[in-house]
């Protein structure tokens, strides 16, 4: 195995388990939102003491966002997007960043996880003559991604894939690059792949064997994070645009963001197929 994996919590019952930490919950607690419970909260915090940029991460995972969208959107000319893997509706949903740029744009979330599901009406509600939908699927199963996304978008037309912060949630034997490469393989010429990805390339073996144990106790969820020459191979084929494959805060950022200077937690690129 590549990768690092960090080993879930089985559970019988994965629907609405407040007992553990839950990704979703997780994430959101991190960026500020009101959707989570004490367990998430607890395992937020622990692994927090292990890795003190963590809230710093996340918050630029959703930046980074933005700002690919914002580009996608603009410099790119697109007006259709995928993004899997989204998580809770947070402020700066891709929709609102996308719309905000051409209102005639058209989304499709896709997630696998029952709490996104409860909170699919908010993915609905797009502005102006755009579209926005839900569909519950996995990553893993990217044909029926597909199949279903094609009601909302015309694969024929150029589409934004964004994939962030969701491959590390796929082990190596469930074999990401295929689920990407099919992916890629349906959308025209001129369509562009963004991703952010967890990496084990700055932390010590001290930092990850806690991480990893920690996971292993308080979430359900596993964790395979990859090198830099790991990610790399997501885009394969594709042109990245500049600055490349970078930390996700390096990335054309608006700002200068103190707290994540020299930190390598997530690498991200966008890249468009030729």
């Amino acid at each position: 195995m590549s990768g690092d994996e960090f080993p879930a919590v089985p559970n019988d019952d994965p629907a609405f388990d407040t007992s553990v930490a839950h990704q979703a919950r997780f994430y959101n607690y991190l960026l500020g939102g009101k959707d989570h419970y004490a367990a998430d909260r607890a395992y937020a915090k622990s692994l927090t003491t292990i890795y003190p940029a963590l809230p710093a991460v996340v918050r630029a995972n959703r930046e980074f966002l933005g700002r690919a969208v914002r580009f996608l959107a603009g410099e790119a000319g697109l007006s259709q997007f995928l993004d899997i893997g989204t998580g809770i509706p947070a402020p700066g949903s891709p929709h609102e960043v996308a719309q905000e740029v051409r209102p005639e744009s058209r989304v499709v979330y896709v997630d696998n996880d029952p709490v996104v599901l409860a909170h699919a009406r908010a993915f609905r509600a797009g502005r102006g003559p755009g579209a926005t939908d839900y569909v519950m699927a996995d990553v893993r199963d990217p044909e029926a991604i597909l199949r279903r996304a094609a009601k909302t978008l015309d694969f024929s037309e150029p589409v934004g894939l964004l994939l962030i912060a969701v491959l590390h949630s796929i082990p190596d034997r469930d074999d990401p690059y295929r689920a990407v490469a099919t992916l890629l393989d349906a959308l025209p010429s001129g369509s562009y792949l963004a991703v952010t990805h967890g990496t084990s390339d700055q932390a010590g073996p001290e930092a990850k064997a806690r991480g990893a144990e920690l996971t292993r106790r308080q979430s359900r969820h596993q964790y395979t994070v990859r090198s830099r020459a790991e990610v790399e191979r997501f885009f394969e084929g594709l042109d990245l645009v500049e600055p490349g494959l970078v930390p996700h805060q390096d990335w054309r950022p608006d700002r200068k963001d103190e707290e994540m200077a020299g930190v390598i937690a997530l690498w991200a690129g966008v890249a468009r197929k030729p």
